[in-house]
């Protein structure tokens, strides 16, 4: 039998607390179990109310290209998959909280995003643009937007990237969203309206057109709960079969091909899981 000195018991005290916080600091961020590889049922977060890439029909249905492609990567993971409305406000506190396991929402990856949540893909690179009524001709791209009026929609960035970050002196109508800046287009109160080209797609008519100069990327992602790096993988090994496959080139088709949108068909370069 070993008896130890009151220096030996505060030595050994000692070891024992920092074999504790090694254990501690080698947990994963994702703890065992909340993985989305380890659920046989997912729920995805979606868009409700933007035209062709997340919209809630009369019978609670949800449809879209986003809609298309979160269900494409469910059954690429083996995985039953139910929808539930999520607006950009909601995005990451869905996901942080546990009450969505994916996101796939018009979600671009931002460097102030990935410091709460994850993100597989990007599953488009898509672009800001501009979509003018069908008649106008002095618009070929954001530069000739001066002087101009541009829809501002409460809440949204888009129009910062004009008037501020290309210090273009646009004159700006505020609207509450997009779906009352294009009436406000239509109507003649705004001249343009300026955001993502996969969403001026899903609402350009015959008398609107998209004037297809973009002047920035927004990488959509799959938003996911951080330290899932399995989960993460798995998303981007789905995503990359997509394109191989066909699928998101006919789905990509199928949702803008009448927009006059020029789309992209190959593999976008992925952020990384790690």
């Amino acid at each position: 039998m070993v008896t130890l000195t009151g220096t030996g018991r505060l030595r050994r005290a000692s070891a024992l607390v920092l074999l504790g916080a090694v254990a501690l600091f080698s947990v994963p961020a994702c703890a065992a179990g909340s993985s989305i590889l380890d659920k046989d049922s997912l729920v995805i977060g979606v868009k409700p109310d933007q035209p062709g890439l997340g919209m809630k029909d009369a019978d609670g249905e949800f449809t879209g290209f986003d809609v298309d492609v979160a269900a494409y990567i469910a059954r690429k993971l083996g995985k039953s998959a139910r929808f539930v409305a999520t607006p950009s406000s909601e995005r990451e506190k869905a996901l942080m909280e546990g009450s969505v396991d994916l996101v796939v929402a018009t979600y671009s990856i931002t460097p102030e995003r990935k410091t709460k949540v994850a993100f597989g893909g990007p599953y488009y690179v898509a672009h800001q643009d501009t979509l003018v009524r069908a008649g106008e001709s002095g618009i070929a791209g954001v530069r000739a937007l001066k002087g101009r009026k541009l829809c501002q929609v409460t809440g949204s960035n888009s129009w910062r990237r004009v008037k501020e970050e290309r210090k273009i002196a646009v004159e700006l109508v505020e609207a509450a969203s997009y779906s009352e800046c294009i009436s406000d287009l239509n109507a003649g109160k705004v001249d343009a309206v300026s955001t993502d080209d996969l969403i001026l797609a899903g609402f350009a008519t015959p008398d609107l057109k998209i004037v297809n100069a973009p002047f920035s990327d927004e990488r959509y992602g799959v938003g996911i709960q951080a330290g899932d790096l399995d989960g993460c993988e798995a998303v981007n090994k789905a995503i990359t079969e997509m394109y191989l496959d066909g699928t998101a080139k006919n789905l990509l088709q199928k949702w803008f091909a009448k927009s006059g949108l020029a789309l992209t068909f190959t593999v976008p370069q992925f952020e990384g899981c790690g």
